[in-house]
């Protein structure tokens, strides 16, 4: 291994560049690429990343890496230039970039943590201190430390650090760098096996210490776990026996298994036509690398075993195969199927695992321990070496984009990774994105089609029904037509399950007093509470907040709040009244919040103990489940007259992709959609499940109105506290673009600076929100546009405004 005496590292922190540390002596056999170390910078010391080894400093003083925080590599060197891609694309620091690809709970660095001085309790005791202050010692007093940023969120006072500053000046607390520990680390577990020693004839042991040397000798080594399920007290007798050499003790690390029950291996089906013609064409072509292919097909075609036969190619290939999937729920079905193939040489990634298991997981597939990656959106970065294949599941699905922080796009990010790896990539739906197809319609993509189900059974058959009809009738049939009721009762009756799709979580969705006619809104954002009736309380769906349910108006005062609208909770509780015979289940967000909920309710819905499934659209995709043969669809019109240019795009891949759970068993399935828009050509493209008749009707607007694919778009999101100066910073954010752009050559390509305005949602979290839109057919213009803004003397000086980068947004709310 080469030894170079400067490194290269990108650090944790909000800057555009790497920087040059030296390697001291004593660490210069441990510094490589791919490794973290821990740097001084400024005043503190942060976690940084090793990019590259050099002979030169550039010709400054460079500083000394204090510390190496890994054994081994956590990415590999080829990895590096994907990651400066994404920073560069993505307009994000470099650090952050790659600290986002990581597993979470790595990052190490100073954090300013307050302690309470005998002063500071003294003053407490006698009570000459305000409430604010005695709040802030409190804290600190009980936790013997507490971090700074914990006690700004903690008091919710907008001069709170200029009270801790004026604290620290009277000497009422202490403030001091404390260095981070790591929230994620490796887990390790002692093993016992035979000693050298045999016990003597002449020292009599208790039962407990032979039971404990038999299991030993019978097992020839056994973790101390194991031993203690058998012998709950063997760590305290461990000693003993270890003294006298009866036992070896060692401690090893271990990986935490984060998947599911155990499967029973399968055997490969035999291939449809249609399947056997795709993978055909995948593997025929394989020698050309990188070639992206569009998977388009009916719901149900089989798209699942078309992946598993090109990973097992890139792993028979000694490569390695990456497979997303847009939902966690998904995951454990995907990996269910793929475990049964492969075995151990399976690994996930996904936000549900604890830190530990995430580390566990990525360090299993740095190892060469997993060869296939199956995983959310941040499994895009999954540290695989020779990509063989990736593959994207779903691919049009909203959960790809990440829309706080580093705001990529995984599926995108999956084309640029399988380039730059040279390597195929399979981008598989339904219902693909107007983008992907116009890729295909272009040349850029290749398309592969599936367009019969695997067990030829037919489509389900989809009924509308107009809600205009029922707008007199009384309550329950304007919610669950009778239409609807009908087709549950037939379902139930044949011993089927039904799946009751609405996209609105929660009990009542508008409560609003009788009093005075105002609506309750959330006290941080704009937008109305709902009830939940599990709870008993109103919550505010975009930061959390709740209230009682017997709270007052705010407005007039009065405990007159009544609740209308209607959620999933409500779609529930109606159900049970119309069906008391019927075993019921709800899926959505409040239902799956504990760990490994969303399993056990998927595995009831598997294993049919459960006749009908009240869910969000964590249902609506990729889930197969035969028993399912009718759904219903509560209101088919909820997503579709949202401000936003994709909104009609989203509305038809819902409705088509929860239409495509039924029916996928042996029993035709049937489908009843309910809309106050039977006409409507989303609407009816979705009835017809025609996506080409949908694709031709949507992408004029899109090209009249320049929005992509026919263009790029940048959003700027600006926000802040304060009201009014969030509003004038966004009016001069728009001045500085409008300036620069004025100033660019007169041959460049046209651009267009559309706002600032107010955001949809005006208010969240207390923080008021403008955006902006850059557009234009060339990508470098606005990138380059938005980067000179960045650097403006007026935007690198604001304090207390945020403003936000979002390339290529999904959603403009």
């Amino acid at each position: 291994m080469t030894q170079w005496p400067y490194m290269d590292v990108a650090v944790t922190l909000p800057v555009n560049q790497s920087f040059v540390y030296a390697v001291p002596d004593f660490l210069a056999d441990s510094c490589m690429p791919g490794m973290r170390v821990l740097v001084p910078f400024g005043r503190r010391r942060v976690t940084g990343y090793i990019l590259a080894g050099r002979q030169d400093s550039g010709g400054y003083t460079a500083k000394k890496i204090l510390d190496v925080l890994d054994d081994h590599p956590l990415f590999f060197e080829n990895a590096i230039g994907f990651f400066k891609w994404v920073s560069h694309y993505y307009i994000h620091p470099l650090g952050d970039t790659i600290k986002a690809a990581l597993p979470a709970g790595l990052d190490r660095r100073d954090v300013a943590c307050l302690f309470a001085t005998q002063e500071g309790k003294k003053a407490r005791d006698n009570g000459s201190l305000t409430p604010t202050e005695a709040k802030i010692i409190a804290m600190a007093d009980k936790k013997q430390g507490v971090g700074r940023n914990q006690v700004i969120k903690a008091v919710k006072t907008v001069s709170v650090r200029s009270v801790i500053r004026k604290m620290e000046t009277r000497g009422l607390v202490s403030v001091f760098a404390v260095l981070k520990k790591e929230a994620a680390s490796v887990r390790r577990e002692k093993f016992i096996s035979p000693g050298p020693a045999q016990p003597a004839p002449d020292k009599k042991l208790s039962q407990k210490r032979l039971q404990i040397l038999s299991i030993v000798a019978q097992k020839k080594e056994i973790s101390l776990s194991a031993l203690k399920s058998r012998v709950p007290t063997a760590s305290r007798l461990l000693t003993f026996l270890e003294a006298d050499n009866l036992v070896t003790i060692t401690q090893r690390r271990v990986f935490r298994d984060p998947l599911g029950d155990p499967v029973e291996p399968d055997t490969p089906p035999e291939l449809t036509s249609e399947q056997a013609q795709v993978v055909d064409t995948v593997l025929t072509n394989r020698e050309k690398g990188f070639v992206p292919y569009l998977l388009s097909g009916v719901t149900s075609s089989g798209k699942t075993e078309v992946y598993m036969r090109l990973a097992a190619d890139a792993v028979a290939r000694g490569m390695s195969a990456i497979v997303l999937v847009p939902e966690i729920a998904l995951i454990s079905q995907t990996e269910r199927r793929f475990r049964a193939r492969f075995g151990e040489k399976i690994a996930v990634i996904h936000s549900m695992l604890t830190h530990g298991e995430r580390l566990d997981q990525w360090r299993r597939i740095v190892t060469g321990r997993a060869s296939i990656v199956i995983g959310a959106r941040s499994a895009v970065f999954a540290p695989v070496d020779r990509p063989g294949i990736i593959i994207v599941d779903e691919e049009h699905d909203g959960s790809y984009k990440q829309e706080t922080g580093l705001r990529y796009n995984a599926r995108d990010l999956a084309v640029v990774r399988a380039k730059m790896a040279d390597c195929p990539v399979v981008l598989g739906s339904a219902t693909p994105s107007v983008q992907t197809f116009h890729n295909v319609r272009s040349g850029r993509f290749q398309q592969l089609s599936l367009h019969h189900r695997v067990n030829n059974s037919p489509l389900p058959k989809i009924t509308l029904v107009d809600l205009r009809k029922y707008r007199e009738a009384k309550a329950v049939d304007r919610i669950i037509t009778p239409e609807l009721a009908r087709a549950i009762r037939a379902c139930l009756e044949k011993g089927n399950q039904a799946l009751i799709f609405l996209n609105r979580r929660g009990f009542a969705s508008f409560p609003a007093c009788k009093a005075c006619d105002k609506p309750l809104h959330c006290r941080y954002c704009d937008v109305t509470m709902t009830f939940h009736l599990g709870e008993r309380h109103y919550k505010c769906h975009l930061c959390g907040f709740c209230l009682p349910e017997n709270t007052a108006c705010p407005d007039c005062g009065k405990k007159k709040i009544q609740n209308f609208g209607f959620g999933t909770e409500k779609i529930e509780t109606m159900l049970k009244t119309m069906f008391p015979d019927a075993r019921l289940a709800r899926m959505d967000q409040d239902s799956t919040t504990k760990k490994g909920s969303a399993l056990r309710l998927l595995k009831s819905i598997r294993n049919r103990t459960v006749d009908i499934i009240v869910g969000t659209q964590m249902l609506a995709k990729g889930h197969d489940f035969p028993g399912i043969t009718l759904v219903g669809v509560i209101c088919a019109d909820l997503s579709m007259n949202l401000p936003d240019f994709r909104a009609g795009e989203r509305t038809f891949q819902l409705l088509a992709q929860v239409a495509g759970r039924a029916g996928r068993g042996d029993a035709p399935g049937t489908v009843v959609m309910q809309t106050y828009t039977p006409d409507h050509f989303t609407i009816e493209a979705s009835r017809r499940q025609d996506y080409i008749e949908f694709f031709n009707h949507e992408i004029p607007f899109r090209k009249a109105l320049k929005y992509p694919p026919f263009a790029r778009i940048i959003q700027v999101k600006i926000s802040g506290t304060d009201k009014d100066k969030t509003a004038q910073h966004a009016r001069r954010t728009a001045d500085i673009l409008a300036s620069l752009l004025n100033s660019g050559p007169e041959d460049a390509p046209q651009v267009d600076i559309l706002g600032p305005i107010e955001a949809p949602i005006q208010r969240i979290s207390s923080r008021f929100r403008w955006q902006l839109l850059v557009k234009s057919t060339s990508f470098n213009r606005i990138s380059g546009l938005v980067r000179a803004m960045l650097q403006h003397p007026d935007i690198r000086s604001l304090k207390n405004i945020t403003i936000a980068i979002d390339v290529d947004p999904y959603s403009l709310m």
